[in-house]
């Protein structure tokens, strides 16, 4: 995994409108392999190329939620960071991750309620620069008043 900065947290009270943070990650086969144990989700487009081929997709994907965990990697490592609790979150998957793609994960901060110490981000995976999953994420940042 390719992260632009260093993990750990971002209190609420040094967070910015504008700022963003993001990580690259090959999705393999074997991610793909553990997230279906893990979710139980064992749908064969993700799992049997044999059943993959004859669908929309002609190959195997992998799951969606997959990689919608990368948005979650880049709010619970980087930002906000550690300390963060996730709020809500939107997704609209637009094109499918198959195994083998770079995904590329980004958030940026587009309101801050910081009376609330709420963030809203808005979140993004794209391969090779055609995005793949959009949306937005409500958070509840960490502060050095109360952590």
């Amino acid at each position: 995994m390719l992260d632009n900065l260093p993990r750990g947290t971002i209190c609420i009270e040094d967070i910015e409108m504008g700022m963003s943070r993001h990580l690259r990650k090959v999705v393999t086969d074997e991610d793909i392999e553990m997230f279906a144990q893990v979710s139980t989700d064992r749908n064969p487009v993700h799992l049997d190329d044999d059943y993959a081929r004859d669908t929309i997709f002609e190959g195997r994907i992998a799951h969606g939620m997959l990689t919608a965990g990368l948005i979650s990697a880049v709010i619970g490592e980087q930002l906000p960071g550690h300390g963060t609790v996730y709020m809500g979150q939107s997704l609209k998957f637009l094109a499918p991750v198959r195994p083998g793609d770079m995904v590329y994960a980004e958030v940026k901060v587009v309101d801050i309620d910081m009376a609330k110490r709420r963030v809203k981000l808005d979140c993004h995976c794209s391969v090779d620069g055609k995005k793949v999953l959009v949306g937005e994420a409500m958070v509840l940042a960490p502060s050095r008043k109360f952590d």
